[in-house]
């Protein structure tokens, strides 16, 4: 007659590898050996584990419990978190999987427990990124939904996030994905440049802007790029070179803004603003026409408002004396006092009409009663006013 296992292996028996394993490992751990039970555990091969599985999962809860405590000694972590499975400790089972590397399965585990977090970060981890942008959507956790979808090769939708979110820098590195292919590269070529042009990169996105111009037909033939060209030429100076790409283009596209929607929409501190509230703004704005010779802003007076110039050039000069410094030519697109909108100091400059100018004019008291009946648009705009002053400063100290 045979003898129990319980007795053989006391005895220091044989261990019984193979048919009956969990018998074996059941009696070790009875015998309050889990030592021997884990050993006996790591000389069973693969087929004999899964066949020992399946044996085990009618068994009783301790018991399970008990055996998972004996793989989780051998290293078989998602063999532990297997046999755990329905027993109630579903954060135990979740980070056991971790363990064994098994990230989609302990996500599961960790949605069971109610962590969610901690679930959409195993599965973003075990490459399971539609699901882990689900789960962090549902957190609200835009950042994290924005890593998923520049992983998941949608760079536009991380980037509309990530303008949301006032990361100025994450948005361009995410515009910067958009493939040629796309048929938002070039809008997302565009926003780049005013984002790049808004923290005192003017160069960089003038160089970006010819890049993609030099890459593609569509790009060459396309007005508003050649528009903001100009108007990033403008911007270093380079007037001849602006009035050599406007004289290229067609003439039904030489002056696409005419209406001043586009510029106003393209200054960088109102770059978050929802579509209503954009056009709320504009119906501020009152088009203006101002002679050859007047002077717009005077240096050291209380600023007057933002325009937006729509026709026609002015001039920037370094004070109102005679010899007073040319330091700029500004045309179409250009604007100026933007910052006396959101801050009472005195103007830094002289502006000058160098020819007959049509341009829009937002006033301090207009906007101010704008941004007491618009709360959240309020709080848009002077959080990126707040990022591009640091972004001056910061370009300045450079």
């Amino acid at each position: 007659m045979a003898r129990p296992e319980a007795e053989m292996l006391k005895d220091g028996g044989a261990h019984p590898v193979g048919e009956g394993a969990f018998q074996a490992l059941q009696a070790l751990m009875m015998l309050a050996e889990p030592d021997r039970a884990a050993q006996l555990y790591e000389e069973l091969g693969a087929a004999q584990r899964e066949r020992l599985l399946k044996e085990a999962a009618q068994a009783p809860k301790e018991e399970r419990q008990r055996l998972a405590e004996v793989m989780r000694q051998a290293r078989d972590f998602s063999g532990a978190a297997r046999m755990l499975d329905g027993c109630g400790a579903e954060a135990l089972v979740a980070e056991l999987y971790v363990q064994g590397g098994q990230y989609v399965d302990a996500a599961e585990a960790y949605l069971r427990a109610g962590q969610v977090e901690r679930a959409a970060a195993a599965f973003e981890r075990g490459g399971a990124l539609e699901r882990a942008l689900e789960a962090y959507r549902g957190l609200g956790a835009r950042e994290q939904m924005a890593q998923c979808l520049v992983r998941l090769g949608r760079p536009y939708e991380a980037a509309l996030l990530y303008r949301e979110l006032g990361q100025a820098h994450a948005e361009v590195e995410a515009l910067g994905s958009v493939p040629a292919g796309d048929p938002r590269h070039l809008e997302s070529v565009l926003r780049m440049c005013t984002l790049l042009d808004g923290a005192g990169f003017t160069r960089r996105a003038l160089a970006l802007l010819a890049d993609t111009m030099r890459g593609s037909e569509a790009a060459r033939a396309d007005p508003a790029l050649a528009a903001e060209k100009a108007r990033l030429l403008r911007r270093m100076g380079m007037d001849a070179e602006a009035e050599a790409v406007i004289a290229r283009l067609p003439a039904s596209a030489s002056a696409p803004e005419a209406n001043g929607y586009g510029y106003l929409k393209a200054i960088p501190i109102f770059g978050e603003l929802s579509l209503e509230d954009m056009k709320d703004l504009y119906r501020v704005a009152r088009q203006v026409l101002i002679p050859a010779g007047a002077v717009l802003l005077e240096k050291g007076s209380q600023g007057v408002g933002l325009f937006v110039l729509l026709e026609g050039t002015v001039e920037v000069f370094s004070g109102s004396e005679p010899e007073a410094r040319r330091l700029n030519t500004l045309g179409p697109g250009a604007y100026l006092g933007e910052i006396s909108l959101v801050q009472d100091a005195p103007v830094s400059a002289q502006v000058k009409a160098r020819t007959a100018v049509r341009a829009l004019r937002i006033t301090r008291a207009g906007f101010q009663h704008y941004l007491d009946t618009h709360e959240a648009a309020a709080l848009r705009i002077f959080r990126l006013f707040t990022q591009n002053l640091a972004a001056r400063v910061r370009a300045l100290s450079v």
